[in-house]
């Protein structure tokens, strides 16, 4: 009797099985979520670093503005490529590797005595860093292992980045007030080392790795690495700036990155410092945002399940917006309850966003959408690095930051009406460009 030859490669890969009473997938967001918490520290540093180093070194708000701003345009600019790593060399080595420069970059500032040292550590190497571990990898992960739950799944692992802000920040207040900002530093370059045995022992890159089908979904074989990710990312900008939801999807979310990550994350504490409130009290406030935007984000993912992701998108930055006009009032020496109240609000639409933003990229650009999200995510950090150098600069001049909080409320009422504009696709048509 005649044997047909196995297929090259079909010796050595899994053969389909059923999912166990728990699938895989749910520990793979498992490790995602604790190694978005360990890399989530760097995002609590900036704002609690200004007061320190300014009185440290005489360095102007501005100056050090500049290393928060290559920070967070690094960020967004290295997601869509990360992305396309992710698809070359695997998850594990992207992220590890990325979890390894995080440490070294913020170990590095330890020993810094010039401006231009704190742009190449925490701007350049800690921004390169954390920008293979942004949202594109919460991305990644749902596109992979998830058909069934992906916005619910999309608002847990977003809500990671809160829960690490949660854990860090009151712990990073302390030692910044305590002990001065280089144990801080050293504490974030640790927990970052600590999840890569997980990320490397545990974390698998595609379900038919261990012979599953997505959760919800049918088996399929692991697609071959795809060669030429630098290529490909900038393949997949130009054809996606050809389409019109990708311009309103950028701009929507250059608003959301200027109204938190530039605006509230690094520049609350020192605003409500301005106004005679202890660095640890207003860091305590930032972590209860963080409190918030947990149930925020998860609430928004299972929302993005069930309704129209742009109608929630137009929800979350009206109200964004009309909650940034009336902070410059709520301020003051000490914490009161209609500060508790901004605080409770904001903290509930924070990163909300992200959820329907990821979903609508996803329906309009189809296996491409992990990419174009890194692409979106990059207008989102690009947005944050021009607010948070502007911010600085605008203390500078005027002594407040008052016209930043209402030119952010007016942002934020603009990204809402943009959200409004984005089309729908409908079920079942095609994305919007074919895939190479």
């Amino acid at each position: 009797m005649t044997q047909t030859a196995p297929a090259p490669g079909a010796l050595h890969a899994p053969s389909p099985r059923r999912a166990g009473r728990v699938h895989r997938a749910w520990f793979v967001a498992a490790v995602a979520f604790v190694t978005i918490i360990g890399a989530a520290g760097f995002a609590s540093l900036p704002g609690l670093l200004i007061e320190p180093l300014h009185e440290e070194f005489n360095w102007s708000r501005g100056t050090i503005g500049v290393a928060v701003s290559v920070n967070m345009a690094l960020y967004g600019i290295t997601a869509p490529f990360a992305a396309a790593l992710m698809d070359r060399f695997g998850i594990r080595r992207v992220v590890a590797v990325a979890l390894t420069v995080i440490a070294g970059g913020s170990v590095a500032t330890v020993w810094m005595t010039e401006p231009w040292q704190l742009v190449l550590c925490w701007g350049l190497l800690v921004g390169l860093g954390s920008g293979s571990m942004a949202l594109a990898f919460a991305a990644t992960v749902t596109g992979r292992w998830f058909t069934a739950r992906r916005g619910l799944v999309t608002g847990i692992l977003t809500a990671a980045g809160a829960s690490g802000q949660l854990v860090f920040l009151p712990l990073l207040a302390w030692l910044v007030d305590r002990h001065g900002w280089r144990p801080a530093t050293v504490t974030v370059a640790a927990a970052a080392l600590a999840v890569v045995p997980f990320v490397w022992l545990l974390l698998r890159d595609h379900p038919a790795d261990v012979g599953l089908a997505p959760y919800g979904g049918t088996y399929a074989p692991k697609p071959a690495p795809a060669v030429g990710a630098a290529r490909r990312a900038l393949k997949v900008l130009a054809d996606a700036a050809r389409t019109g939801p990708f311009w309103l999807l950028a701009g929507t979310f250059a608003i959301c990155g200027a109204s938190t990550n530039g605006l509230v994350r690094t520049h609350f504490v020192p605003a409500a410092h301005d106004h005679g409130m202890p660095v640890t009290a207003a860091a305590g406030l930032l972590a209860v945002i963080g409190v918030f935007d947990v149930v925020g984000t998860i609430a928004s993912g299972w929302f993005t399940d069930r309704y129209e992701a742009r109608r929630l998108l137009a929800v979350y930055y009206a109200l964004r917006g009309v909650s940034l006009l009336f902070l410059p009032i709520l301020l003051a020496p000490s914490v009161r309850p209609p500060l508790v109240f901004f605080i409770v609000f904001y903290g509930l639409d924070w990163v909300a966003t992200v959820p329907p933003t990821i979903a609508l990229c996803r329906e309009h650009y189809g296996d491409d959408g992990a990419i174009v999200f890194g692409w979106v995510l990059a207008s989102h950090q690009i947005g944050a690095a021009l607010v948070a150098f502007l911010g600085g600069l605008a203390r500078d001049l005027t002594g407040s930051y008052d016209v930043v909080w209402y030119a952010s409320g007016a942002l934020c009422a603009m990204a809402a009406l943009m959200a409004m504009v984005i089309r729908r696709r409908p079920p079942g048509g095609a994305a919007e460009f074919p895939r190479a």
